[in-house]
């Protein structure tokens, strides 16, 4: 089995697709917990194969197809092969998926991704193709790719999220002990004193609890501070006070949730936020010829995005990291 010395990330963001993550990744012996994000996932797979927990079974995606998982869904993630499974995610937000589908498609309601994985080669391309755009300053490219992509999985697999459930006495009880959690996330009560403040017991609020966000209230509190901590590390906050701020004990106990839900460490996650603040001050302009030789590509995948059948396209390669992606905007 190759060793998790081979595993390798990069978390980040360009300037000029603000509130939209970018993701490219190796992983070996990664673990992801369960956990949820605020954005949408729309994960390419490259080699190998992803498994992640998702609506009660494990879901299996590999080489060619897409792991879509919507805001505030609970999912793990690991490998399904020996030698793991290398991909690239974009994480649009829900407005702009929304502005995306109220301007391209007939969807009504909030829109949303219907199954959690799909074969789609050309989408994958799609995908890379973003995030290469993204690597080498074009936001011509990156933008109009990222809503072709979009456009394109929304057409193919969308649908409305489903309306929230009636409220019921146990929903109602687990959305009291979230207010809670969120009021005290430095220094939360145990299950057995928060059950007793609610009027209920401990293991009627954990199913209640669970029923309601997809995990235990522990495992609810970690996700919240890890996003809060995210919040932090995004304005400039030290991890050390980042992690001691939102509860966790130190800057090591912030390394080990952090990394397991993010994939990458506090440290690393900063460094590129702050590359991307100082992008904003010093945009790259990509060249004339560039930007009219990518216009002609976007074209043509706009048209193929409108086609359901996807064309071939080249494996892609293990060299040239992280800029490796099927297709290369820059030829």
């Amino acid at each position: 089995m190759a060793g998790a010395g081979k595993e390798r990330a990069r978390h980040w963001q360009f300037a000029e697709l603000p509130g939209v993550d970018l993701l490219r990744a190796r992983y070996v012996q990664k673990t992801f917990v369960r956990h949820t994000h605020e954005n949408f996932v729309i994960a390419a797979i490259a080699d190998g194969v992803e498994v992640f927990h998702h609506g009660g079974a494990d879901q299996y995606a590999g080489a060619g197809s897409l792991a879509l998982v919507n805001p505030d869904t609970p999912h793990t993630g690991r490998a399904g092969v020996p030698e793991g499974w290398r991909y690239g995610a974009v994480y649009p937000s829900p407005e702009l998926v929304a502005e995306i589908a109220a301007e391209t498609t007939a969807l009504r309601g909030t829109p949303g991704f219907v199954s959690p994985v799909i074969d789609d080669p050309y989408a994958v391309m799609l995908v890379h193709q973003v995030l290469r755009a993204a690597e080498e300053g074009n936001a011509l490219a990156a933008d109009t790719l990222l809503r072709v992509a979009v456009t394109r999985l929304l057409r193919v697999n969308g649908g409305p999220l489903p309306e929230r459930l009636p409220r019921t006495a146990g929903a109602g009880v687990a959305a009291r002990a979230r207010a809670v959690l969120e009021e005290q996330i430095v220094e939360p009560p145990t299950l057995e004193r928060l059950a007793g403040d609610l009027g209920t017991s401990p293991f009627a609020l954990l199913r209640a609890f669970r029923d309601a966000y997809g995990m235990p209230p522990h495992a609810w509190l970690t996700d919240v501070r890890v996003r809060r901590a995210r919040r932090l590390l995004d304005s400039g906050v030290a991890p050390a006070e980042a992690a001691v701020t939102v509860g966790f004990t130190d800057q090591p106990h912030l390394n080990r949730h952090f990394t397991r839900i993010v994939g990458v460490p506090p440290g690393a996650y900063q460094r590129e936020r702050k590359n991307v603040q100082e992008s904003r001050r010093e945009i790259l302009v990509p060249s004339g010829a560039w930007q009219n030789m990518q216009l002609s590509q976007t074209y043509a995948v706009k048209t193929a995005a409108e086609n359901p059948t996807p064309p071939s396209y080249g494996t892609p390669s293990e060299s040239g990291w992280p800029s490796d992606c099927p297709v290369s905007p820059s030829g």
